[in-house]
């Protein structure tokens, strides 16, 4: 199976823990309602619904619908979780970054975003030409365009 294109990696499952099924779950979102009971997550083979969890040693102990014992628990060992992205007004999403038009404030355009770094000061905007541009110096992102207002000097660092 394949996993649609919408969805966002969550979270892995690592090993079992204990016999009833419950699955060690580390995520890879600092959105812990993820795996909320109810919470429906997919794994590339279908859909897995969260009945109980609760956060163990920095990660999360989860038991899904329909997987009632140790066996079962290690058939899904390793499997990437992924999840619809939220809908928050005025969070910037990764996924929504990547691949988006930087334009500076004064109107020059900087190129498209290759990825994003994550730095321990701020994340950064890696840039297809190089440059680097803290996200603090976001001003706004709307219809795939990526406003920033930079310090003199930035781009020239990276020509």
């Amino acid at each position: 199976m394949s996993v649609p294109s919408d969805l966002l990696e969550v979270g892995r499952i690592g090993k079992p823990h204990g016999l009833r099924g419950d699955v060690v779950v580390t995520l890879t979102t600092d959105r812990v309602e993820r795996v909320e009971p109810g919470s429906c997550l997919h794994d590339g083979h279908g859909d897995l619904v969260v009945v109980s969890s609760r956060p163990h040693q920095g990660k999360w102990l989860v038991m899904f619908e329909g997987v009632g014992d140790r066996g079962q628990a290690e058939r899904l060992r390793g499997r990437v979780l992924y999840a619809a992205p939220f809908d928050d007004e005025g969070v910037l999403w990764v996924h929504e970054l990547v691949g988006a038009r930087v334009v500076d404030q004064v109107g020059v355009d900087r190129g498209l975003v290759e990825s994003m770094l994550v730095n321990p000061a701020a994340d950064l905007l890696a840039l297809e030409s190089g440059a680097l541009v803290p996200l603090t110096f976001v001003v706004e992102f709307a219809d795939g365009v990526v406003s920033v207002d930079v310090p003199d000097g930035l781009f020239e660092l990276y020509e």
